[in-house]
């Protein structure tokens, strides 16, 4: 079949299968070839790096940050402006141009890091997207690897743009990254460095905390504003805390407040950014309810990473992009790793603009971060007279001991026990916990103050869509009516429910209440040192 475009990357891709004409994200085919001919050129400078690497030569940090920002770029919704990512795409051409000379043995490298053509884009990036790769099994291992390593790009940009590099990441990206390549891999070679992926994806993520901890402070547990001024603002999502940083340097006594919007609320829960006082709350949800909210909010945003939904014409005039994100028609404000950007036609334009309209009001409370947990669990011991039970999230004798460490008198485990010999629960209810990953779990009920955790399936993804179109409690009622029976005592894990907690993901056996509560004691007891 022919297809105008094809990519999978995202979890909405059409059909749970590709999109093949345009992008659910709103991509399309001639930025999809583009995003496709950009992974490629910048797996064959990875090539280059890794080999010079090997023959003992030292990398530049530039280098190593223009490759992340290329991976970045092509993440979902993050940037559609086709000219900036060909500007990429020449940029890195020329990169590689200067270091292929260094290289001791180039007809060893894979094509890709020969290849360098100012034109015939188009053809090329048709010859070289995910499709290239014929065997299947290879091409899902390939993409599996290419998608972790966007994840750690995103990872460590963030954590570049706060002056914080990590050289074995980088190291690793590149190496991985070029080793999608490499025909001689096998199945077994690709699920080994899809697993090293993830290694190093735990590795970008602390290099990350490191960077927003040192730059700003550990999260606090705080209350968000949810309303709004009277002031014109400014609205800023993404996830680049050092935008967000200077753009409130800079607006300081200028008379414009700014909010956050969607990924950008967590900023709130340092202590760095509650010294700015017009610094003012979050405005809005979820970034997919971008369109409604964004018209509504009067003044410009400014989107310093993904999420970008393609704008509506009555806002796209008040849509800035910077960073890795873009698209075409808004303005880009620029600005490297360590550069002062100047948000200076930003303010302008929102001092021009009526305050934003009031969605909702009150607060919401959040930045429960590693730390803060840590630090207040003594402090709950310490001021109940009453014995202190852990729950949520313990499973095994980690969890147990950790919560003794805590002060905790002892723990609550539900999950863990549902599996058990003698719980009554079906069969099937049993199995679809067993064969749980630990992202299969999700929330329903939010929106009306009743929120439980169960497994994802058929039911829970309809409710969460009624629960995004508005219904009402009883409308939801009804759909769940005898939902916990179906599941329970007929066996329906499709479309009843499903509780269970995170830690599903964990249980990958069966085994009595003994057996259960003899394995978790023996764990604590070897952590604690009491044997």
């Amino acid at each position: 079949m022919e297809h105008s475009m094809f990519c999978y990357q995202c979890q909405e891709t059409a059909g749970c299968a590709g999109c093949t004409r345009v992008g659910v994200c709103g991509k399309t085919p001639d930025v999809a070839a583009m995003q496709d001919l950009l992974v490629y050129v910048t797996r064959g400078l990875s090539a280059v790096t890794t080999a010079l690497r090997a023959q003992g030569e030292e990398i530049s940090a530039e280098v190593n940050h223009l490759i992340t920002l290329n991976l970045f770029t092509t993440i979902t919704n993050a940037n559609f402006d086709k000219a900036a990512i060909e500007a990429l795409i020449t940029a890195t051409l020329e990169v590689k141009r200067g270091l292929l000379p260094k290289v001791r043995e180039r007809e060893r490298l894979p094509q890709a890091a020969l290849w360098d053509q100012a034109d015939g884009w188009e053809e090329k990036a048709a010859q070289v997207g995910v499709l290239s790769t014929e065997n299947e099994d290879i091409r899902s291992l390939r993409e599996l690897i290419t998608y972790g390593l966007k994840g750690l790009s995103a990872y460590s940009k963030h954590a570049n743009a706060l002056l914080q590099d990590d050289g074995e990441v980088d190291a690793f990206l590149q190496r991985a990254l070029a080793a999608t390549l490499d025909d001689s891999l096998t199945a077994d070679d690709l699920v080994a460095l899809t697993l090293e992926t993830g290694k190093y994806g735990v590795n970008g993520m602390a290099l990350l905390d490191k960077a927003n901890t040192g730059a700003y402070g550990n999260p606090e547990i705080t209350r968000v504003n949810i309303g709004v001024g009277k002031k014109p603002g400014i609205l800023v999502s993404g996830h680049d805390l050092r935008d967000l940083e200077q753009l409130l340097e800079q607006t300081q006594g200028t008379g414009v407040d700014v909010y956050t919007h969607s990924e950008m609320l967590p900023a709130h829960y340092y202590p760095a950014f509650k010294k700015y006082p017009n610094f003012v709350g979050n405005y809005g949800n979820a970034w997919w309810k971008q369109k409604e909210e964004f018209e509504a909010f009067h003044g410009p945003i400014l989107m310093t990473t993904n999420c970008i939904v393609p704008p509506k014409e009555s806002y796209k005039d008040r849509l800035y992009t910077t960073g890795a994100a873009g698209y075409p028609g808004c303005r880009h404000i620029p600005g490297g790793i360590g550069e002062q950007k100047d948000f200076s036609a930003l303010i302008e334009h929102a001092k021009r603009c009526a305050p934003p309209q009031e969605l909702e009001q009150g607060e919401i409370v959040g930045g429960f971060a590693h730390a803060q947990v840590l630090a207040l669990a003594d402090k709950v011991v310490d001021a109940v007279k009453i014995p202190v039970i852990a729950a949520g999230g313990v499973g095994d004798g980690r969890g147990f001991a950790a919560a003794m460490m805590l002060g905790a008198e002892a723990v609550q485990m539900g999950t863990r026990f549902c599996v058990s010999n003698e719980c009554t629960v079906h069969d099937k209810y049993k199995e679809r916990i067993l064969k749980a990953k630990d992202i299969d779990s999700e929330v329903t009920g939010r929106s009306h103050g009743h929120p439980v955790r169960g497994l994802r399936n058929k039911m829970t993804r309809e409710y969460l869509k009624m629960e995004s179109e508005g219904a009402t409690f009883e409308e939801l009622e009804t759909l769940t009516l005898g939902g916990l029976r179906r599941a329970v005592v007929e066996g329906d894990t499709d479309n009843g429910s499903v509780l269970a907690g995170q830690i599903a993901g964990m249980i990958n056996k069966r085994q009595s209440c003994k057996e259960i509560i003899d394995e978790v004691m023996d764990q604590a007891e070897t952590l604690l040192k009491l044997k």
